[in-house]
């Protein structure tokens, strides 16, 4: 008989009935937790569930003392529990709205990055040119733009990260005006404004839906640099039937972005407050520990920058559900809660379109990782925003002008998802992954935190951070910490394994939301 160390399972709260293995742990071990001992009837792998005691079939089953399912079957003590014998089940949450709101933490002075300095939005923490398509059909001409200015052509702009073609599939065969064309100019919007891009050409074709035209009304675009409303100037866009097709549309895009380079280069970093900071958080291939390690961590950094002054974004509104009870306590006023709760109830219709349901999740490599229901997956992902008061919650890709946590509404997807939060305003992105998610998302520099060191030492090209660390006994505070470092060094201009390796440009999806008309 083999006897566990304590190190080798984890309860997280005093009201569970589940701990979990934090290494692979072979049936016949014994486990003692409190005064709970149990014999594995069963291997158990890292991030896996193992029943502390009897529970019998319908029982809740409980982990950070909330309930993440209903037991399908009895479960003895030491049974390995998972979706053989445990579903989400359906059950009422008290969403007791602003009822929890945590006072506001402690200010924190003496934070700051370097970044760049843009006229009248919040500071850069890259400096890309944009080539933004406003329709599929004029995604191959900005590519071929972006390419012109690949390799050594830039060497003459040392300041300037690079040209980067922002396509989407979309654009057209949607309702003019309609929720999905206000959706995509959000997004086209937020990239032409945002504080990581040093200036843009737009390309469109001509005859799409999502117009020129329209796109600069509704998101009140002007050029860069262009000064105040009065004398702001019309930014440079193309229509590729006005300008002759392909080839020429190609040569008067590339001669736009020459005459952009130069003012683009003309940056240098300077000094800003932390408070300056938009900070974007995302979890993706997440497994039975990114509750544990990785997303309490980054939550430790998130209270941190909040307590500076900044702003931190939580997404994947189908990766609350379940949860969406915790935050609604939190809510500073009834009415942001009831913004949380209006989207969760506008999931469950929008999902019902379709034959689906919020819950449909986790996926099969979640579930390979240790997670079985969307409850246990969204109890974990929202530990991702820390412990402060909810300050605000937003549309997709809507401008995030709040400070401190704030929610925005987007899919589970993660480059979805990031996009959204991106074009929000977001100047850095933290990433956590527990299978293994190559991410990145340009403009936007995505720093990858792991949720356990054996996938960190095998991917340790694509991770930048492990938090595995605190399966092995470091405290959750001290890797929170080594986050927030982290966050300041890439807000300063330090790479990302993902910026190093080229990742995420292919990574830009705007939500399409409604029907191809």
């Amino acid at each position: 008989m083999l006897q566990a160390s304590p190190i080798d399972v984890i309860v997280l709260h005093a009201r569970d009935n589940v701990c979990v293995a934090t290494r692979d742990l072979p049936s016949g071990t014994r486990v003692t937790v409190g005064d709970h001992t149990v014999e594995l009837s069963e291997p158990v792998r890292l991030g896996h569930k193992i029943a502390l005691m009897p529970i019998t079939s319908g029982e809740q089953v409980l982990k950070y003392g909330q309930i993440i399912g209903f037991a399908t079957a009895d479960i003895a003590p030491g049974a390995w529990i998972h979706t053989h014998n445990l579903a989400a089940g359906a059950f009422d949450r008290d969403y007791a709205a602003s009822t929890e709101v945590p006072p506001d933490p402690e200010r924190l002075t003496g934070l700051s990055f370097e970044g760049y300095r843009r006229p009248d939005r919040k500071p850069g923490t890259r400096n890309y040119v944009a080539v933004i398509s406003t329709v599929n059909c004029s995604a191959t001409v900005s590519k071929a733009v972006a390419a012109r200015f690949g390799g050594d052509a830039l060497r003459d702009y040392p300041n300037v990260d690079g040209v980067v073609a922002f396509t989407h599939g979309g654009g057209c065969g949607m309702q003019f005006g309609g929720e999905g064309h206000a959706t995509l100019n959000r997004v086209l919007g937020g990239i032409a404004r945002h504080p990581n891009i040093g200036g843009y050409v737009i390309i469109g074709l001509g005859c799409e839906t999502a117009s020129l035209g329209y796109l600069l009304d509704d998101q009140k675009l002007v050029q860069i640099g262009g000064g105040s409303p009065s004398n702001a100037k019309r930014p440079p866009v193309l229509s590729m039937q006005d300008a002759g097709g392909t080839p020429k549309t190609i040569e008067a895009a590339c001669r736009l972005v020459e005459q952009i380079l130069p003012q683009a280069n003309d940056v240098r970093r300077e000094s800003f407050p932390l408070a300056e900071l938009i900070l974007g958080t995302n979890c993706g291939g997440s497994d039975g520990n990114s509750g544990i390690t990785a997303n309490p961590a980054l939550g430790v950094a998130s209270d941190m920058i909040v307590a500076a002054g900044g702003t931190v974004v939580l997404g994947e509104t189908t990766e609350i559900y379940g949860a969406e009870q915790l935050l609604t306590r939190r809510a500073r006023t009834p009415e942001v809660a009831q913004k949380l709760v209006d989207r969760i109830r506008w999931w469950e219709w929008y999902t019902g379109l379709f034959g689906c349901t919020p819950d449909n999740n986790p996926s099969p490599g979640n579930k390979e990782g240790g997670l079985t229901t969307i409850y246990e997956k969204s109890l974990g992902a929202i530990a991702k925003a820390g412990g402060t008061a909810l300050s605000e919650v937003y549309q997709y890709a809507e401008p995030v002008t709040a400070s401190g946590f704030v929610v925005m509404d987007t899919p589970g997807l993660d480059p979805v998802s990031v996009t959204g939060i991106v074009a929000g305003g977001a100047q850095v992105m933290v990433f956590t992954t527990g299978r293994g998610s190559c991410f990145g998302c340009k403009p936007t520099p995505s720093i990858k935190v792991s949720t356990n060191t054996p996938m960190y030492q095998r991917m340790i090209d694509d991770m930048d951070l492990d938090a595995g660390q605190i399966l092995a006994g470091q405290s959750v505070d001290s890797v929170g910490r080594q986050i927030l470092d982290e966050i300041i060094a890439v807000a300063s201009g330090k790479k990302t394994k993902s910026e190093q390796h080229g990742i995420g440009q292919e990574e830009f999806v705007p939500w399409n939301i409604g029907p191809t008309l």
